[in-house]
């Protein structure tokens, strides 16, 4: 099998309703953009689907670089492939949310290829999964502990704040929800990489006080150093790896520290399913966990895939809030049944996005 055909399909997508945040005065939500789908076609006809939310940049990457050497590869060698993009990226220095993308569009000739969903192809290991309710930043404390009760009725088992931005507030927030939610709902906490050491330690005790579940990315993550001397400092497990660069490797430095608790993985900024199975594994290899990061059909597939991951993340926003298609009324997601990451399944529902009408079977 060959690659004959290497082309990025431009999609305008309306802004995101209701706009959100994840903490102060950090955007959340984009407005008005355009997105864009990666489409890899072969000589056997089967064709490879991925998505960025940053079509125009996507866009420049793949015409510019990745085509040259998509076209007339062997769609299978997806190792080689990721390593020849891992090579490119030195000179480039892709944006973490797009380097992802072709090993995505690869897994997904793959899976089809051999006629199976994609985590069946990387590692099949449960068939659900719990999903946690992964909050907005909302305008009070009441307002978060009403947006609680919503997720619980609705099904939730856990919930991840990402809250103020304001440790002192943030902890008042952490021991109210647990207050109001009892001794028994999982909670987890994510700072979206808003404070400083001092503020970070000041969080983290209060959290740890409140039972949570772990505490993820307080501060930005280019410091292993810093993570280090936090992990010293506080008793709250450290969920860490979401963002920096280096895939695996970085990964590696917060595992070797011994400040982690648990890898983020995820296919859109931790170097597609290739790279977000090495991290599991690395994880797996010093008892760690691997917890996957972000919602959809891509992390539904790893969520499946993934021995030491223990939930799925589902996104609510807005108010009232609304239970993800993915997740039941139990708040499980099961496993996809479709061949591939199963995109064209899901466009039998949602409409296949304008311009991608004729790559479809």
């Amino acid at each position: 099998m060959k690659i004959t055909n290497v082309e990025v399909i431009l999609v305008d997508r309306p802004a995101f309703a209701p706009a959100f945040v994840w903490r102060k005065g950090v955007p959340g939500s984009d407005g008005p953009i355009t997105t864009g789908w990666l489409v890899i076609e072969t000589d056997a006809g089967i064709t490879g689907f991925a998505s960025a939310s940053r079509g125009v940049i996507l866009k420049d990457y793949v015409d510019r670089r990745f085509k040259n050497e998509l076209i007339g590869m062997d769609p299978l060698q997806r190792e080689y492939l990721w390593e020849r993009a891992w090579e490119l990226d030195r000179i480039e220095r892709f944006a973490p949310n797009m380097a992802h993308v072709v090993d995505v569009a690869l897994w997904d000739i793959g899976a089809k290829a051999a006629k199976l969903p994609v985590y069946k192809l990387i590692g099949g290991y449960r068939e659900s999964i719990p999903a946690y309710a992964s909050t907005v930043t909302y305008s009070s404390i009441a307002e978060f502990l009403d947006i609680a009760d919503q997720a619980l009725e609705l099904g939730y088992p856990a919930i991840k704040l990402h809250a103020f931005g304001d440790a002192k507030k943030d902890a008042e927030l952490s021991l109210a929800l647990r207050a109001h939610v009892g001794p028994d709902v999982p909670l987890m906490y994510d700072g979206s990489a808003g404070f400083d050491l001092m503020d970070a330690m000041y969080l983290g005790h209060a959290l740890d006080e409140a039972g949570f579940l772990w505490y993820e990315e307080p501060m930005r993550e280019f410091s292993v150093t810093a993570y280090k001397w936090l992990g010293e400092r506080v008793r709250i497990p450290l969920l860490l790896g979401e963002v920096t660069d280096g895939a695996h490797m970085s990964s590696g430095d917060f595992a070797a520290t011994g400040v982690a608790s648990a890898l983020r993985v995820s296919t859109f900024l931790r170097g597609g399913f290739t790279g977000a199975m090495r991290i599991a594994h690395l994880a797996d290899a010093y008892h760690l966990r691997a917890e996957v990061h972000g919602f959809g059909l891509e992390s539904a597939h790893l969520c499946m895939a993934i021995k030491n991951n223990t939930y799925y993340e589902s996104l609510v926003f807005g108010n009232p809030i609304v239970r993800e298609p993915l997740v039941d009324k139990n708040g499980l997601v099961h496993a996809p049944t479709a061949p591939g990451i199963g995109y064209e399944e899901q466009w039998q529902t949602t409409g296949i996005p304008k311009g991608l009408e004729k790559y479809v079977k």
